[in-house]
């Protein structure tokens, strides 16, 4: 579910709760007021009575005796209705208190205990009837209802005046009530919605200090979890990034520093009369500065492709021809080997728009690389085809192959499988890494793995429908 969703369900929510439960109270409220209006005869002042009723029960805890507490407690005129002294009767009740007397009260199963105008008080009430009258509670629990009299009066009270403020006074209750619990909802929903937000918050925070381990979790498939899932992915590739960095920095200065020792160890020896100035003796410095010269151009032209400035020039160009004539240059070094180079290629010929300097290149890494490995007599076999949308080139070579282990790192920098091969004997390192960034420039992949048959084998696959944007 999306989160635009998820919002709109929430907030639909929050209208239908706000609206139901300010229904339901005011509806409620409303309710019992009038009732508490109607069935105390309008008069005001009745609360009271109520009260000293239950009082009564709670002392007693029955109904004995209870005309004489109506009597005293009508007759001093408490209430709001006394307010009116003696203006509205002769026995000190107040406006509205004439009609107290006109009314009945039943014991909690109808049977009548208090009637004015009843000559037998033990008649038993319909629960429809009953039921309807106003509650008597004591210690929670009714034991009693009050019913108004056939004739209650409603004299000396402005009924519209006070039914309106009772009214207005349930209406603000109930939309009181039913706010406090619109924000109670809406906090406790903004708290679910602003968490994960907030962890984000505090991981971006501490990844903009440096700590790159910061992850948070991901909860759902919303916008909220797609944006957690690209955070933890920048993170991942930020920490990668600086190991890769730390590990490279490392790393090239181990590489400069094994030539550069080389190279003032032989030219101290010259220097203190060692070796004899001659250019048998100048030899190994000229070699090592030739390593040193082809590592920095490596690294320059790694640096370019990363910030994808390494410069193309596409054309368009026979792809059979051009790996043919690059196999034929490895001929007499192969022969020296006495290792077999065979090409195979169902094409005749193919023309593709690609930048012939970059993909000798790396042709010229990967004929390399098979020739270091495969041992006397072997073969090296390059074989290209067309699959699909792919034109897919391989070199396979009958070495041992690659170790296992290692399959999964032969395009990181400066990586070597065999961990005890000189530099000098095995390169610079730098190799499979600047393959896959020409690779990556066309538009193609490049990829390493055993062969069933025994010996590694690379595949460079170059899309047929690649154009350049030069």
């Amino acid at each position: 579910m999306s989160l635009r969703m998820r919002l709109f369900i929430v907030f639909l929510l929050i209208i239908i709760v706000t609206l139901a439960s300010l229904s339901i109270f005011i509806r409620q409220n409303t309710q019992r007021e009038i009732r508490n209006y109607v069935f105390r005869g309008g008069l005001i002042g009745a609360e009271n009575l109520i009260a000293s009723l239950e009082t009564h029960y709670q002392e007693t805890g029955s109904w004995d005796n209870v005309k004489s507490v109506i009597a005293s407690d009508v007759g001093t005129g408490r209430g709001e209705g006394s307010k009116g002294g003696n203006q509205g009767g002769s026995s000190g009740m107040g406006p509205g208190m004439s009609g107290m007397m006109n009314f009945r009260l039943a014991d909690v199963s109808g049977k009548l205990v208090y009637d004015p105008q009843a000559t037998d008080l033990g008649e038993v009430l319909p629960k429809s009837e009953y039921s309807l009258g106003l509650p008597i509670e004591v210690g929670g629990k009714t034991v009693g209802y009050l019913l108004p009299g056939s004739g209650a009066s409603f004299a000396g009270t402005n009924f519209e005046t006070e039914l309106l403020e009772r009214l207005n006074r349930a209406a603000i209750n109930s939309a009181l009530i039913s706010g406090g619990l619109a924000i109670l909802l809406a906090l406790i929903l903004g708290y679910t919605f602003l968490k994960p937000i907030q962890q984000l918050t505090y991981a971006a925070n501490n990844l903009g200090q440096g700590d790159l381990s910061q992850r948070v979790p991901v909860r759902g498939k919303d916008e909220l979890a797609n944006l957690a899932n690209s955070f933890n992915q920048m993170a991942t590739m930020l920490e990668n990034s600086e190991t890769a960095r730390l590990e490279m920095t490392a790393d090239i200065a181990h590489e400069l520093r094994t030539p550069l020792a080389v190279q003032r160890a032989n030219l101290e020896a010259i220097q203190d009369g060692v070796y004899p100035l001659t250019a048998e003796s100048l030899s190994p410095i000229v070699e090592q500065n030739y390593h040193l010269t082809r590592l920095v151009e490596d690294l320059r032209t790694l640096a370019l492709a990363d910030s994808g400035e390494l410069e193309m020039h596409f054309r368009k160009t026979d792809i059979v021809a051009l790996v043919r004539s690059t196999i034929q240059r490895f001929e007499s070094q192969a022969a020296l080997k006495r290792v077999q180079l065979q090409f195979d290629s169902e094409l005749d010929s193919y023309t593709l728009e690609l930048d012939p300097d970059r993909i000798i290149q790396i042709f010229n890494n990967l004929i390399q690389n098979a020739l270091r490995y495969t041992p006397a007599n072997g073969m090296i076999f390059v074989g290209m085809k067309r699959t699909n949308n792919w034109l897919e080139i391989t070199v396979h070579d009958s070495g041992s192959g690659i170790p296992e282990e290692a399959l999964p790192h032969i395009f990181e920098r400066f990586y070597r499988a065999e961990k005890s091969r000189s530099r000098m004997e095995g390169g610079t390192g730098l190799g499979l890494a600047i393959a896959a960034k020409i690779a990556e420039s066309h538009h193609g992949e490049i990829g390493g793995e055993n062969h069933p048959e025994g010996g590694a084998v690379f595949t460079l696959k170059l899309p047929l429908s690649f154009q350049s944007q030069s």
